[in-house]
């Protein structure tokens, strides 16, 4: 029954094609960006990983 509206419909095959567009594009401009970030960005961000002085800082926690 879908199959069959969904075949009545004028120009539906363009929408598989915009959204297989967007998503490459999407994620092809990812993988620019990760590539062309800088390495020094990259290590100060992984220094961000949680320590002991994040999980003292959480609601409730005694900071002495």
């Amino acid at each position: 029954m879908y199959k069959n509206v969904l075949q009545a419909i004028e120009g539906i095959e363009i929408y598989p094609l915009i959204s297989f567009t967007i998503f490459f594009v999407f994620f092809l401009g990812l993988l620019v960006y990760v590539a062309l970030m800088k390495k020094e960005y990259v290590s100060s961000m992984s220094s961000f990983a949680c320590t002991d002085e994040d999980q003292d800082q959480t609601i409730g926690g005694n900071r002495q």
